[in-house]
């Protein structure tokens, strides 16, 4: 067990209670390293978990953050798959949030920095704002350099929801940047769900998950964010619906912690915890069900998945949408340290943007080399990333199913 010595200034805050729980769990055997994948890439202890550990311990413990202790911070992915390698159960994503909201506290980033980071929360969490920002992009996108041409996706027309009436109901986040770039997501999804008896209902006052805010140190307003979907969902709630769909694992895996990180604020804790327990990514539900309905056709094509960190990793879902594709007929071909990330991880291709287009051009070279006809995958941000430099066509798994039934 790591011994710690938090001094008081952290000591007796929820956030250093926190801290203190998950250092003393870290035994310090570097199983973390063999697969995080900013360690794979640049060989510093400090760019690892281990190491990362370290530096916001020695910052809790009173030694004072330099830029350079952020920027080790910066660049971890948040993919979590030092989590599921870990003996232990260290809680690595709470603690480098954690970590990451003290030393922002306590080293003043540059102009440009501050201005990238705040744009980005007045943007991404706003489909509106979003919106007119992508469409602008779409329309000037035939003369943009290469470079940004790619960073831009195609403008999908809005699809069908269906209007069935069900027994059975289910609440979905519509989400923020998705709403925007891929409505299809959420409507093929209500369309399979109708498939199978089940009700889809939309409900407009809630919006971003809180992830790019949380994951930015702006925690205040994550978590401002977090309270608003509570207020909104819970009227359905009363209402008995089964369970708050989610189609982007990203926003999944942190819709599943709002009870931890709401658990010191009586007014919505409990809340929290329920919205967390009836949280849950469209594959698992998917999975319970009688998939003879949706009457797949044209199954046999090779396809490679394309597993996101905040669904295998984060929510502990690894080989849930294979197995599901599997089942309705699906050629899976192949793919090589599926457990790495694809370097989009929320704001990090922009942030970091050299170490994730090494890590996009690694994960897109494991995915072809099966040679499939498709890649999908079960989170937006992963699909926008893979499409800047595939030479396939990249959807969500749940728009394959949709379009082959």
């Amino acid at each position: 067990i790591m011994q710690t010595s938090i001094i008081d200034r952290f000591k007796d805050t929820p956030e250093g209670r926190e801290a203190e729980i998950i250092l003393r769990a870290c035994v310090h055997c570097g199983f973390c390293t063999a697969t995080c994948p900013t360690y794979q890439l640049l060989g510093n202890e400090l760019d690892s978990p281990r190491g990362r550990i370290d530096l916001i311990k020695k910052v809790l413990e009173g030694q004072t953050p330099t830029r350079r202790t952020q920027r080790h911070l910066d660049r971890c992915l948040s993919c979590r798959s030092c989590e599921t390698t870990c003996p232990s159960g260290v809680r690595y994503a709470h603690l480098a949030d954690i970590g990451r909201g003290i030393i922002d506290g306590m080293v003043q980033r540059s102009l440009l920095e501050r201005a990238t980071r705040r744009g980005l929360r007045l943007v991404l969490p706003y489909p509106g704002r979003f919106s007119v920002l992508l469409r602008l992009g779409q329309l000037f996108r035939p003369i943009l350099p290469r470079p940004l041409k790619q960073r831009i996706p195609a403008a999908q027309s809005p699809a069908p929801w269906p209007h069935g009436s069900h027994e059975r109901n289910m609440l979905v986040l519509e989400g923020c940047a998705q709403k925007a770039a891929t409505p299809n997501t959420n409507a093929a999804t209500a369309r399979i769900l109708d498939r199978l008896g089940i009700g889809l209902t939309r409900e407009a006052s809630a919006g971003c998950c809180g992830a790019v805010s949380y994951h930015l140190s702006a925690h205040k307003e994550a978590r401002d964010a977090m309270r608003r979907n509570i207020d909104a969902w819970w009227p359905h709630l009363e209402n008995g619906i089964e369970a708050i769909i989610i189609t982007a694992s990203g926003c999944g895996a942190m819709v599943k912690d709002y009870g931890q990180v709401l658990k010191d604020d009586p007014a919505y804790a409990d809340k929290a915890a329920r919205i967390s327990a009836l949280a849950k990514d469209i594959c698992e539900v998917i999975a319970r069900e009688d998939l003879a309905p949706l009457k797949i056709k044209g199954a046999g094509k090779p396809i490679a998945f394309q597993s996101p960190c905040t669904l295998q990793h984060g929510q502990k879902l690894a080989g849930v949408v294979e197995s599901i594709l599997q089942r309705l007929g699906f050629n899976l071909t192949p793919v090589a340290d599926s457990h790495l990330c694809c370097g989009s991880a929320g704001t990090y291709s922009i942030l970091q943007p050299v170490i994730s287009r090494q890590l996009l051009d690694e994960k897109l070279s494991a995915l072809e080399e099966g040679k499939p006809e498709l890649i999908v995958t079960a989170n937006i941000g992963c699909q926008l990333h893979l499409e800047t430099r595939a030479g396939l066509p990249v959807k969500h798994w749940i728009e394959l199913v949709d379009e082959s039934s």
